[in-house]
């Protein structure tokens, strides 16, 4: 029986195994399926796969076993490949059966040819997709330490000197000084880990997923490649490897936006690069290939040093990215995960209540509805109307102050992925926000607004100034006013707009009430004023007990997850209750406002563990929301016209 390190760093011969004994059934491919999702069940396996995320591409042996956790940026047109191919030897005419699935390149021998007649041969198709880390993923989700990995990566050399499909940009390490590195991986670890902002909270740090980092215009120069290569990362100052996906069943399922966990071969053959290779002879390439304009080629074949290839055994669709939560909650061990945290949510969420509620300096109410809104998803869309959003607007923030970049830190640190969009006219005129489709390279080039579902995305209106937008800044405001009303975005495909639904928890701060649209307006209420703000927010974080900030990020993640229900009994009891306050208040209460009061009571629900609504939630609802309401008339008198 093979052992770990068969399947683990040479996936080929496993493969080749059941190629070899299947062989000419067509049931060798779902045999190779069957054998790898098992052995990623047995004890914990999946711990045991190095990870794109984690571990620099140029440390991970070639054609081993890998995994990535991404999203798909863009997918290209299908491809076909020799699914089954035969070799033949002029001098003996022996012949043999070859596999083409998982290689980039076809395996021939020195004495052998390829025979492009056989009647052996099987065509079949596979589709690649463009696919990038997570966007935004917080320091916290990306970097969840295994021991046993790195162990396991020093007994059996898993990780290998530098592939030679790699230029690195530093000096290379001598030999002695790679052998230590085996002797201890901890060295290693420190040697590829980075600080990235605020990612210094309870040991967590950023691992430096590629030796350079893209910049804001995403560019990284290759040996190969003139001019720099695009990366296509949606936000700036982003991290880590892009890699071209390639799946061979049941791809349909997957679309542009989806975060997926791919495990799969890993393929970083020098030859993909040469289409980049300005001095290649032009007589190598294929007539057919030919075809594509030189922007498309260098897209689909970019350096395999920066975009490696992975060729997929096993694809899932993410339900979420938290690496604290079980990834599929709808199995027997999951259940149990979730009954015996939903015992004690109740002093979570007190804790949690008691945490924002200082970092929104003392204001309790302000507290409660970013609770809400952090647990907030879009779980149903009725015709265009997307049901369960809920953006707030805390406005009262400090202009041109720390305090809404400190919130942003806060929310990082429970949220496994977010975005703090700085809305200042320069951002506005000259930032990319709506992907739009390059026609010329055949991809779809993307944008800040190119989110994975259920990020957070913070953003920032106390930055704005006096200034006139111009015509890039009117579209990505109107872009940003429909992600918020409708939670979609229109990609720009030149000669129409494609709408892409989106899930993203928008939070606006400012200093009035904001100029973008939102479903919920919380005036912020300071019951203290820290003589110095810094220092006041790092002791915040800083005092939190790791443990009690990882119950703080279940807690927010698993609430999205639950199912939620009106009971008939409860339902005519709420449409009674509001026409009695239609009656007492004919000119203030209206039908948003029921839609308002519904949202808050079912999220103050979730928020208690509760998935059915009670009176007593929907009571307290009512008495949020006329806090909130009172609040905001108190303002209106005190500055005028100021909602």
């Amino acid at each position: 029986m093979p052992c770990v390190a068969d399947w683990l760093n040479n996936p080929f011969s496993i493969v080749q195994g059941i190629f070899a004994q299947n062989v000419p059934n067509s049931d060798w491919e779902k045999k190779v399926t069957e054998y790898f999702k098992e052995k990623l069940k047995e004890n914990n396996a999946t711990n045991w796969v190095p990870s794109l995320n984690d571990v620099p591409v140029h440390y991970l042996k070639p054609n081993s076993l890998v995994k990535f956790r991404c999203m798909v940026q863009d997918m290209f047109d299908p491809e076909f490949y020799m699914g089954v191919y035969e070799t033949v030897d002029p001098n003996t005419n022996a012949r043999v059966l070859h596999f083409g699935k998982y290689r980039d390149v076809a395996e021939c021998g020195p004495q052998q040819e390829i025979d492009l007649n056989s009647t052996q041969t099987v065509t079949s198709e596979r589709q690649t997709f463009y696919c990038v880390p997570v966007p935004g993923e917080s320091a916290w989700s990306v970097v969840v330490l295994n021991p046993q990995f790195y162990a396991y990566i020093s007994a059996n050399q898993a990780r290998v000197s530098p592939s030679t499909s790699y230029t690195p940009s530093r000096h290379k390490r001598s030999y002695e000084e790679d052998e230590d590195m085996d002797l201890h991986p901890s060295k290693q670890k420190e040697q590829h880990m980075g600080n990235s902002s605020g990612g210094d909270i309870h040991g967590c740090v950023e691992p430096k997923r590629l030796e350079t980092e893209a910049s804001a215009g995403h560019h990284l120069i290759s040996p190969n490649c003139s001019p720099p290569l695009d990366l296509n990362f949606p936000l700036p100052g982003e991290k880590g490897p892009a890699c071209l996906v390639k799946v061979y069943e049941s791809w349909d399922s997957f679309k542009v936006n989806d975060v997926l966990e791919v495990y799969g071969i890993l393929s970083v053959d020098p030859v993909l690069s040469i289409v980049n290779n300005e001095e290649r002879d032009s007589s190598a390439l294929d007539p057919m290939e030919c075809m594509d304009t030189a922007e498309e080629q260098r897209v689909r074949s970019p350096p395999a040093s920066l975009v490696p290839r992975i060729h997929v055994i096993l694809a899932q669709k993410l339900q979420h990215i938290n690496p604290l939560l079980p990834a599929c909650l709808n199995e027997e061990e999951s259940k149990t995960f979730v009954s015996n945290f939903m015992s004690e949510l109740s002093p979570v969420r007190a804790e949690l209540l008691g945490f924002l509620t200082h970092a929104l300096l003392g204001d309790s109410l302000a507290a409660e509805y970013l609770i809400l809104h952090l647990i907030s998803t879009v779980y149903a869309r009725r015709d265009v109307l997307p049901l369960g959003k809920f953006t707030v607007n805390l406005s009262g923030c400090p202009r041109n102050s720390i305090f809404t970049e400190h919130i942003y830190r806060i929310i990082q640190q429970l949220v496994p992925a977010s975005y703090r969009l700085q809305m200042t006219i320069e951002n506005m005129n000259h930032s990319r926000f709506i992907p739009h489709k390059d026609y010329a390279a055949n991809r779809l080039v993307s944008g800040v607004l190119q989110l994975a579902s259920n990020t957070s995305l913070v953003v920032d209106e106390t930055q704005l100034e006096q200034g006139q937008l111009d015509t890039t800044g009117v579209h990505n405001v109107t872009a940003l006013g429909n992600l918020i009303t409708w939670q979609k975005v229109d990609y720009d495909f030149n000669y129409h707009q494609m709408e892409f639904p989106c899930n993203i928890n928008v939070l606006i701060t400012s200093e009035g009430r904001s100029l973008l649209p939102s479903d919920c307006q919380v005036h912020l209420q300071p019951q203290i004023i820290p003589p110095n703000m810094e220092e006041y927010m790092n002791s915040l974080l800083t005092a939190v007990l790791p443990s009690v900030l990882n119950k703080f990020r279940i807690y927010l993640s698993l609430l999205r997850l639950l199912d939620y229900s009106i009971s008939d009994e409860v339902t005519k009891a709420v449409e009674e209750d509001f026409v009695e306050m239609r009656k007492n208040d004919p000119e203030s209460i209206t039908a948003d406002d029921l839609h308002r009061t519904l949202l808050v009571a079912r999220f103050l629900s979730l928020s208690a563990g509760q998935t059915t609504l009670s009176r007593e939630r929907w009571l307290r609802a009512k008495q949020l929301e006329a806090l909130r309401k009172a609040r905001l008339q108190q303002q209106t008198c005190v500055n005028g016209n100021e909602l």
